[in-house]
């Protein structure tokens, strides 16, 4: 067995001594009560789960996926789901990133239990629950593993390391520090010394004591038990620049000390799946269940090919487009999980009251291959959602409103002191409950839609109109008449001119709305008033 570093030796090469030991960190994050409360799996307690965003670009919409069945394991088993803000890459950091994650669960209805709630506030008793700030544990689990051998300072350059990488490439070799490239991992104390009073800043690898050629067996939610090579590398855990810790060493701290039992990660992790497995091995401590999801993947529009989706190529993969082009939060949730489990749609069908909260998931039924991102499927779910909106009570109207507050100042300045109106015009042709409109999709596309209920935004046909229908229309008409009094005197209109009912009205229409396709003529009429009906005619006959 390795001799592991002296204290004051561990105290120099972190640049203080730990705060902690692991037995007061052990005490200090106690193991969560996950006894069996009857309310998930038969042979499942209580569960523990995360979403660990790193605040260094936008909230994907791929992000949704593991997110979602990450919430659903906790709130189906009563356990536990937390927000973890990763954020130990300082140099890729943006601004405000974080708000937006917070902000997008909170509009998904992907409420947290623990962790980051906004304003830079945390609830929850296995905080901090942003890794910046969690620093001293790391050290602490360092320390062990220098005092122990299972761990040893690297004095590497850069440009070293670049080299090593060159020469492993060229020879056809794995990259990476293992075997006779770890030049530094059988240093002596005085050697360490001497680097250090040199002034060289070192970084903290894992001394592995894997050999690729055997196998390691990880248990994997989906997938099962499997035989993955052992790792050799001697990964960094903790990196020279600022101290802080690699995602790696970060994620094996953080999951033990706040007791995560179910990890749900992107397929694309299960490389490191062995990694994982042995680092949690080397502590002792138990590792978590990973569960490794499908990508979310889309068919190229240029090629025809499907490939994963890509926040550089595809609008819809940014949650914050999703936002500004006026997507309700609830159908894309109901969407991507009904990626996740192929059964719901059905299900809604049968009862469209039904939630994704009263849905099970089961990690073994989850899908292992990609799922394909369907627009026009996802407008099949917000057509239906919209519809089963009740108007009666403005919920269209005031979500259409508080969209356009956000996202479109000129809509908003036409609007906001037209309320009234605009229910009026979202409200037609929803009164028969089995032949509701299905025609709006988005907010914005809503908007759009019935734009030419406005007058600014009207835009008249060039379309050729019967003028005698017009002036035949304009003489007996009255807004007070009911709607069959009003279709008699279309039905007139046309035995007169010796049309057909339906030219009658498409004249109207067209004159009306500019558009040959429109909800009911009748209301669109009582909607509009007497004298924008009459002003538009009588502008059509000019």
């Amino acid at each position: 067995m390795r001799t592991g570093l002296s204290k004051d030796l561990i105290a120099r090469v972190l640049g203080g001594a730990p705060k902690w030991t692991i037995a007061e960190l052990e005490e200090k994050y106690p193991p969560r009560d996950l006894g069996r409360q009857g309310l998930g799996p038969a042979e499942q307690g209580r569960m523990v789960t995360r979403f660990g965003p790193s605040p260094t670009g936008m909230f994907h919409t791929g992000n949704l996926y593991p997110t979602i069945v990450s919430k659903k394991l906790a709130q189906q088993s009563g356990g536990v789901f937390y927000l973890r803000i990763e954020d130990t890459d300082t140099k890729r950091e943006v601004p405000g990133a974080v708000d937006v994650v917070v902000s997008s669960l909170a509009k998904f209805g992907l409420n947290v239990d623990e962790g980051m709630v906004g304003d830079n506030k945390e609830v929850g008793e296995y905080g901090p629950y942003t890794q910046s700030a969690r620093k001293d544990i790391y050290n602490a689990v360092a320390a062990e593993l220098l005092a122990t051998g299972r761990a040893y300072p690297c004095f590497l350059s850069p440009e070293e390391m670049d080299e090593i990488r060159g020469m492993q490439s060229a020879k056809g070799l794995p990259t990476g520090i293992y075997g006779s490239f770890a030049r530094d991992r059988d240093l002596s104390e005085d050697d360490i010394l001497a680097r250090l009073d040199a002034g060289k800043a070192p970084s903290i690898r894992l001394y592995s004591t894997g050999d690729p050629s055997r196998r390691i067996f990880c248990k994997e939610g989906i997938r099962g038990s499997m035989a993955l090579p052992e790792n050799n590398d001697d990964i960094v855990v903790i990196k020279s620049g600022d101290g802080l810790p690699t995602y790696h060493f970060a994620m094996l701290c953080d999951d033990h000390f706040m007791r995560t039992t179910h990890i749900v990660r992107d397929a694309s992790y299960l490389s490191s799946l062995s990694l994982h497995v042995q680092m949690f091995n080397m502590m002792g401590w138990a590792p978590p269940v990973f569960i490794h999801n499908s990508t979310i993947d889309i068919l190229d529009a240029e090629t025809g090919n499907r490939r994963k989706l890509s926040k550089r190529k595809d609008r819809m993969a940014a949650v914050a487009n999703l936002w500004a082009d006026g997507w309700a939060p609830e159908p894309v949730l109901e969407y991507v999980f009904n990626l996740i489990v192929s059964g719901y749609e059905d299900a809604k069908t049968k009862n469209a009251g039904l939630t994704i909260w009263e849905y099970p998931v089961n990690i073994k039924k989850l899908p292992a291959s990609g799922a394909l991102f369907d627009i026009k499927k996802l407008e099949w779910w917000a057509k239906e959602f919209i519809a089963g909106l009740d108007e009666s009570k403005y919920e269209i109207t005031d979500r259409v409103m508080e969209w356009a507050k956000e996202y479109s100042p000129e809509w908003y300045a036409r609007i906001k002191d037209n309320r009234e109106y605009l229910h009026r015009v979202l409200d037609i042709e929803r009164d028969n409950p089995k032949r509701i409109r299905k025609d709006f999709v988005t907010w914005k596309q809503t908007l759009e839609e019935v734009a030419y209920f406005f007058d600014d935004l009207f835009v008249k046909s060039d379309a050729e109109i019967n003028k005698d229908v017009l002036r035949g229309f304009l003489s007996p008409y009255d807004s007070k008449d009911l709607k069959d009094l009003w279709w008699e005197k279309i039905v007139a209109i046309a035995e007169k001119l010796g049309l057909k009912n339906g030219d009658v009205a498409m004249a109207l229409r067209i004159a009306l709305t500019g558009r040959e396709n429109a909800p009911d003529l009748y209301s669109v009429m009582q909607v509009m008033g007497e004298e924008r009906v009459r002003e538009r005619i009588e502008a059509c006959l000019k």
